[in-house]
């Protein structure tokens, strides 16, 4: 069996990412989401091993301690991370995996899987950023304007990923962002890996 991708999509707070990625989901039952552990409180609708697996700091500690994560990262004073194991098995199983992490994980993922398929996606401007974000209602202001800073600081690091997507308009970013999967199933590699038969004169 042919083992599947993985895809990593990373946007600054506020930007679409998490609208964008549930979308990718339920047009493209070949793409599972990893599910990732955090010690953040659920928001609301959030369950417990759908949105994210809810830990507390002492059992996300010691799971890191142990190795079990294939990255982990601290952000807005909140830790989050990815079973590595699990997501190992279910790519071996020949699924295509995404997982939606910062540009923290994001380096740290791309060190163990070199061909792991980066997406940025980025809000048109930093005043409809933080727009978003007041509209989300889930915020203080303060938070707001500490996510918007934090904002710029992830906005430098776009040129380390494969696609960017501008979220200025939903539907054309989902199109967007379906287009940058298929295109990237269709490298060579994945092909001939996919269809060994066909490219047997190669041999």
């Amino acid at each position: 069996m042919t083992p599947g991708s993985l895809f990593i999509v990373t946007a600054p707070s506020g930007a679409g990412k998490t609208t964008l990625v549930k979308l990718l989901l339920d047009h493209d039952s070949n793409v599972r989401q990893s599910v990732s552990y955090t010690t953040r409180a659920p928001r609301s609708g959030e369950i417990d091993g759908v949105a994210y697996h809810f830990i507390d700091v002492r059992t996300f500690v010691a799971m890191r301690d142990r190795g079990e994560f294939l990255e982990w990262a601290e952000v807005h004073g909140n830790f989050y991370g990815t079973s590595r194991v699990w997501l190992e098995e279910q790519m071996r199983s020949g699924h295509d995996m995404l997982l939606e992490i910062d540009w923290q994980g994001a380096q740290q993922v791309r060190e163990r899987f070199h061909d792991a398929i980066g997406i940025f996606v980025m809000p048109p401007s930093m005043a409809e950023l933080e727009n978003r974000l007041k509209k989300r209602g889930l915020d203080s202001e303060e938070v707001i304007q500490r996510r918007v800073a934090a904002a710029l600081g992830e906005l430098r690091h776009v040129g380390e990923f494969d696609f960017v997507i501008i979220n200025n308009d939903l539907q054309i970013a989902h199109s967007e962002l379906r287009a940058a999967v298929l295109a990237s199933r269709l490298r060579f590699a994945r092909q001939k890996a996919r269809h060994p038969e066909m490219f047997r004169f190669l041999d």
